[in-house]
């Protein structure tokens, strides 16, 4: 009789629940701002509580996002079995800088686009944010733009990532996504 193969090591508790709360923010903030975007309510105030929901979850991902990293640099991922050859290694770590640069700039894109239009941010309606810039009608729609692109090449790399942990976990058979689970 064939004993199980041991399970395969894992991120740890926290690096999970770190990594899964940033993806149920990414979900709610990216469904806000698509709301906020294509069909805004015509209730203003009811609009400017949605504005500030988005606004305060996305500011959020900014210090969980820099807790992430701190954990990660003292708690080293599992590895992964059977190892990826180098090209794969490079292409995950690209893409993980690319997440992590995103998850730390974006946030703060959307804040200074939200003071150069001239509204100041209360996260969740307690905390006031200090704003980083005043108004300036000029640099507030280039801003807003800017945070666009970045809500898209965000989109595509969470995609990417999440048809990654798939790939390697259907085809290539490896630990890859049981690692975060």
């Amino acid at each position: 009789m064939r004993t199980p193969a041991p399970p395969a090591p894992r991120y740890t508790a926290v690096a999970r629940l770190l990594h899964w709360a940033t993806v149920l923010a990414l979900i709610l903030v990216g469904c806000l701002g698509l709301w906020l975007g294509w069909a805004p309510p015509q209730d203003e105030a009811f609009k400017l509580r949605l504005y500030n929901l988005h606004e305060s979850v996305g500011l959020t991902i900014l210090p969980v996002t820099l807790l992430r990293l701190a954990w990660r640099l003292w708690h080293p991922p599992p590895p992964i079995a059977p190892p990826l050859p180098p090209h794969f290694r490079r292409a995950a770590g690209a893409t993980h800088a690319a997440l992590y640069a995103l998850l730390l700039t974006m946030p703060v894109v959307g804040l200074m686009a939200t003071n150069a239009w001239g509204f100041p941010l209360t996260a969740y309606g307690i905390l006031p944010i200090p704003s980083p810039i005043g108004p300036d009608e000029a640099l507030a729609p280039k801003l807003t733009a800017l945070h666009g692109w970045m809500a898209l090449a965000l989109g595509g790399l969470v995609a990417l990532h999440a048809a990654a942990a798939l790939w390697h976990h259907i085809h290539r058979g490896d630990d890859t996504l049981r690692r975060m689970l």
